[in-house]
């Protein structure tokens, strides 16, 4: 990758930057205010703000961490949505990790299937 590549994949956006402020209970999660403001710091009320939920599961390898959009107007509104978001965030990263589970256990070559006649991808006994 040459360096004015990588500096134009690096480079910010000014008219998509957000204000980011935390709310936690540090017990299940946390939720994410985003305001939108402008490249000098100054609100931009032509954008809506946005909520971003975030809390983690167990799994066998450790903490999995869990983000999800949140659709309400307030921050009481987040707080009051955020166990539905959240279980159907979980649910969805479950059912998607089962899915790419099983993709990868379908591609696992076995001896004796596939290329046939000892070549690349079997092999005959």
């Amino acid at each position: 990758m040459n360096e004015d590549s990588m500096r134009e994949q690096l480079t910010m956006d000014g008219e998509s930057l957000y204000l980011e402020e935390n709310f936690s209970d540090r017990r299940v999660g946390s939720i994410q205010r985003l305001t939108p403001v402008t490249a000098n710091g100054d609100k931009d009320d032509s954008r809506a703000v946005r909520y971003v939920g975030q809390t983690q599961v167990m799994s066998p390898a450790g903490a999995l961490p869990i983000t999800f959009e949140l659709e309400v107007d307030s921050l009481a509104e987040a707080v009051k949505q955020f166990p539905e978001a959240a279980e159907k965030a979980v649910e969805d990263t479950i059912a998607e990790l089962k899915r790419l589970q099983q993709e990868q256990q379908s591609s696992i070559m076995v001896p004796g299937q596939g290329g046939g006649q000892g070549g690349p991808g079997g092999i005959q006994l």
